[in-house]
């Protein structure tokens, strides 16, 4: 069964660790690219997790008090039973739970992603094979760029005015115009070049 792409809002969400090694750095560092409230809890913790700016640290076993006010819990112990123990904890509370190699145990999975400012581009394999995801992320590179990334953004800006002034039905042929001539010139667009496409002084309606 495949895996339904969901995207979450993260930023400023808090989210638990359970485990302190180095699968839980790599699942904790994910979690901060997207802006998460990162809580880590393990006996034994990773120097590099303590030093870490903006995770809280519980140096101890789990408990299952340390899921309150949890919006997304990972399960990355060296303990499959702990793993196990934590996912049903979850699965009673309805927080999504990650347990890091026990597919059974997941109610979600971690991609690979590409992610550039608020463009992300994310591929599975419903587990039977990273290999395959990996392989999508690496051709994706190429493509999905730090100016996408920024083209993105400067068209996202300019929703509000292009509400007001482009026609509903012309609007989808406006952006790809904008989109189109920022990817040809290497480079964000400039407030003329934008406002000649706007006045009809440069060609974009299909």
């Amino acid at each position: 069964m495949a895996y339904f792409p969901l995207f979450m809002e993260l930023n400023g969400v808090c989210c638990l660790v359970a485990g302190g090694g180095r699968i839980a750095l790599h699942k904790v560092k994910v979690l901060k690219d997207f802006g998460a409230k990162v809580t880590v809890v393990a006996d034994t913790i990773l120097p590099e997790l303590k030093a870490a700016e903006g995770i809280c640290c519980r140096e101890r076993n789990f408990v299952p008090e340390d899921l309150a006010g949890q919006a997304l819990v990972v399960a990355a112990t060296d303990d499959p039973g702990v793993n196990h123990r934590i996912s049903l904890l979850c699965q009673k509370q309805r927080i999504p739970v990650n347990a890091v190699d026990q597919m059974e145990d997941c109610s979600f999975i971690f991609p690979a992603y590409v992610k550039e400012g608020e463009v992300v581009a994310a591929f599975v394999s419903g587990g039977q094979s990273p290999a395959v995801s990996q392989y999508l992320k690496e051709r994706t590179r190429p493509v999905l760029t730090e100016l996408v990334g920024r083209l993105a953004s400067q068209l996202g800006g300019l929703r509000e005015e292009v509400k007001r002034i482009v026609p509903k039905r012309e609007q989808k042929a406006f952006y790809r115009a904008l989109l189109r001539l920022g990817l040809e010139k290497e480079s964000v667009l400039t407030e003329e070049e934008i406002s000649q496409i706007i006045g009809g002084k440069a060609e974009w309606k299909e």
